[in-house]
């Protein structure tokens, strides 16, 4: 299959692109404008692959998108471009407004022109907060944050292309990703190479907010399932095995670093933090699609990727990272 994947030099984009170049054989063009989440360094094993292409551009720039369809000539186009993470969106909504509507708006128009088939990657968080129970694709949408808020119009907007143009396009919602590759600004991989550093670890509230963990490979594949034998108009939620609280995976992470339980650091909550999130997955598990990483040990692989690949962390810990997180935090990273 020949795919645009939009946002593929992020986390799980380059994870996506990774798996269908070397396991589906596909031709992958990536089409990024590499803000600070973005980057090269996470596409680099890539670029020698037969069938990449990369093109820089934004989704919310109809040029740059026609230019990466003209470079790549793609089936379907799959749409990871976000701006991913809660707390930047309290503090800068306006670039969450721009990518997440504006954004998918031009490539639905694209896929619209072209004949394209359409995936939306979306969230749980789109669903708001559940106490018990677990969400499914009929639970109410019910956005929190201008994150969840922004990617809920964007849900909406690519069901109006379905249902007013007939675009064959499915929207496809992952629960909390983890793995190699994520930006450190996220629980895990910010509390990892804060416990490797001797950094404190910075803990929301009393911690004990539950999160859905998947591991990105285990998305990725559901992301590429959606794709091949999905409905059109569908969506479908893709949840991990295993549900743990914050405050448990920080200290799974003391553990498997050689932390100190004294690292632990309470901070003021986040505005609006919504205290569990839960995915039913039985509707993409009847495609054929079914979880392969348990959480223990999907967690302990990460950990080791972190420990061994300084090479990607150093420099984000070394650059403009480093303000972003004393403003978040109050406090300040090891030298």
């Amino acid at each position: 299959m020949k795919l645009l994947v939009c946002g593929g030099a992020g986390f799980i984009g380059s994870t996506f692109a990774r798996l269908r170049l070397r396991e589906q054989g596909d031709a992958v063009t990536v089409l990024d404008k590499l803000t600070y989440a973005g980057r090269e360094e996470n596409f680099q094993d890539l670029t020698e692959e037969p069938g990449f292409r990369f093109v820089h551009g934004a989704i919310e720039d109809p040029g740059a998108v026609a230019a990466a369809i003209a470079a790549g000539s793609p089936e379907a186009i799959v749409n990871f471009a976000a701006e991913t993470h809660v707390d930047r969106s309290i503090a800068e909504p306006d670039a969450f407004v721009r990518t997440h509507a504006l954004g998918t708006y031009v490539l639905l128009e694209a896929a619209r022109e072209q004949g394209l088939r359409y995936l939306q990657v979306s969230t749980d968080e789109v669903y708001g907060s559940i106490d018990v129970g677990t969400f499914n694709e009929d639970s109410p949408l019910r956005p929190s944050s201008p994150y969840s808020a922004t990617k809920t119009g964007a849900d909406l907007l690519v069901a109006s292309y379905f249902h007013t143009y007939g675009l064959p396009a499915v929207i496809c919602r992952g629960s909390n990703n983890y793995g190699p590759y994520q930006y450190p600004e996220k629980l895990i991989p910010l509390m990892i190479l804060n416990a490797l550093n001797g950094d404190s670890l910075p803990v929301y509230g009393d911690g004990m907010q539950v999160r859905n963990w998947i591991h990105s490979t285990d998305f990725a594949r559901a992301i590429g399932h959606v794709l091949e034998h999905g409905d059109p108009g569908e969506v479908y939620n893709a949840g991990g095995p295993d549900e743990e609280a914050n405050i448990a995976v920080i200290r799974r992470i003391i553990d498997l670093t050689g932390a100190e339980e004294s690292q632990i650091d309470y901070v003021t909550d986040r505005p609006g933090h919504d205290r569990r999130y839960s995915l039913s997955s039985e509707k993409v598990r009847a495609l054929g699609w079914a979880p392969n990483v348990r959480f223990e040990d999907g967690l302990a692989e990460t950990v080791a990727w972190y420990r061994e690949n300084a090479w990607w962390w150093e420099p984000i810990r070394s650059g403009d990272y480093r303000g972003y997180y004393e403003r978040q935090y109050g406090r300040s990273l090891q030298p």
